[in-house]
């Protein structure tokens, strides 16, 4: 449950608005607030917001909200699913709309989820999960086996240096966009962490043993935004003459590693090119 803000306008996500605090709770002005507000337009208060759910799913109302002639409210989603009966009383509904709760829908400003981690973004209720895809506050998961901590990716690439790295293979980790570099990784530790220090970003290079070869992917652990850029790669692998090269056009974007086998945007390095558990590849990240 997370506190609203009343906005005055339609279509405004940011500014003057105040954002109360992260608990939904039911409460009123005090006397002195009243009295210093006395005159003006008040913008903002506290309510359950709760009551901006569908009562029947749950779920938070959106844009078109339905009602019975006794004013009982369901959401777009349900009505059909309901045949178009009240469950509570019985009579027709979804093909009245509620225009009073779609208005007081359409002024509600609450927090974005991501705001303790710096986030001052307001959203309008029932559209959180739109900015959430897109906030570059996200969380994102430690890449480090049995660690669950989990932030920004700032935050997180702070995390993972200072938490599961000392000072020499932080040094032989970094690495600068748009210059080549060589990794070296054993296939049986299955992931090589490199940190771009000059945005914070950390990159898994993972390998994944097959039947027939070696899968090499890589990923960046941060929200797909604009604000961090765009990134290709060329990845390639010679031995005894013989060279596997791989161009991905874009490095993908992961809140999380994987760790299960991924054939997408992966480089295959059969078993007869293998010498040992040992893989020496040249890389290049891109920044567009």
């Amino acid at each position: 449950m997370v506190g609203a803000s009343i906005s005055k306008a339609s279509g405004q996500g940011n500014g003057s608005h105040t954002i109360l605090p992260q608990k939904r709770q039911l409460s009123s002005l005090s006397p002195s607030d009243r009295t210093d507000r006395e005159g003006k337009k008040r913008l903002t208060m506290l309510m359950d917001l709760e009551i901006l759910d569908c009562p029947i799913c749950c779920e938070a109302f959106t844009t078109p909200i339905f009602q019975c002639d006794n004013g009982h409210l369901a959401c777009a989603s349900c009505c059909p699913k309901l045949r178009n009966k009240c469950p509570v009383c019985a009579l027709p509904v979804g093909h009245n709309r509620c225009r009073a709760m779609e208005t007081v829908l359409e002024s509600i400003l609450i927090p974005c989820q991501n705001a303790k981690l710096g986030c001052t973004k307001n959203v309008f209720h029932g559209k959180e999960s739109n900015h959430e895809k897109k906030c570059v506050f996200s969380r994102c998961s430690c890449p480090a086996l049995d660690c669950d901590y989990t932030s920004s990716y700032k935050d997180l690439y702070l995390h993972y240096i200072i938490t599961h790295m000392d000072m020499e293979i932080y040094q032989s980790s970094k690495f600068s966009c748009n210059v080549s570099f060589i990794v070296r990784m054993n296939i049986s530790e299955k992931m090589l962490i490199r940190t771009e220090y000059a945005k914070s970003l950390m990159f898994a290079l993972q390998c994944f043993k097959e039947p027939y070869g070696v899968y090499v992917t890589l990923s960046c652990i941060a929200p797909s935004v604009p604000e961090i850029g765009r990134f290709s790669y060329h990845l390639s692998y010679t031995v005894d003459g013989h060279a596997v090269i791989y161009k991905s056009p874009e490095v993908k974007r992961v809140h999380e590693v994987n760790f299960e086998t991924s054939l997408d945007n992966s480089m295959l390095i059969p078993n007869s090119l293998l010498r040992g558990e040992m893989l020496e590849m040249k890389l290049f990240i891109k920044e567009w």
